[in-house]
């Protein structure tokens, strides 16, 4: 059994990551998923939500949009629609896009089609606050 994972974190524009963790701990559809070395292999579906990877005591924190895990072999691909590290995260950005979510949903009914999308809005931006509060540690 390997004693670190390799974790390499793509988004459609780029790759966001590629390092040797010793924990992740994903966004799951179902929960929250704990990945370690040795871990059997495994496909599923990520969710809106914070990633945390593991560096011996140091922890660093990324806002995931959905996506993809999979885990072959002591390797980690994730596979994501948008991620940023807690350190890139302009703070001012999310917190303008959170204020301008809340007041459109706020006109809207949930009968209106647009209104799933700014409950989607809403939570990329709850999570990206979230995220850039916190920093490596």
């Amino acid at each position: 059994m390997a004693e670190k994972l390799k974790l390499e974190m793509v988004t459609p524009y780029k790759k966001v990551l590629s390092e040797e963790v010793d924990e992740i701990i994903a966004p799951g559809v179902v929960g929250e998923l704990g990945l370690l070395p040795g871990h059997t292999p495994l496909l599923t579906t990520l969710k809106v939500g914070e990633l945390t990877y593991r560096k011996g005591s140091a922890s660093f924190h990324v806002a995931v949009n959905w996506g993809y895990v999979e885990v072959e072999e002591d390797a980690v691909t994730v596979l994501v629609e948008t991620a940023e590290p807690a350190d890139e995260i302009d703070l001012a950005r999310a917190k303008a896009a959170l204020g301008r979510a809340e007041e459109a949903l706020k006109k809207l009914s949930t009968e209106d089609k647009e209104y799933r999308v700014m409950e989607a809005a809403l939570e990329r931006a709850m999570i990206r606050i979230q995220v850039a509060g916190r920093k490596s540690r």
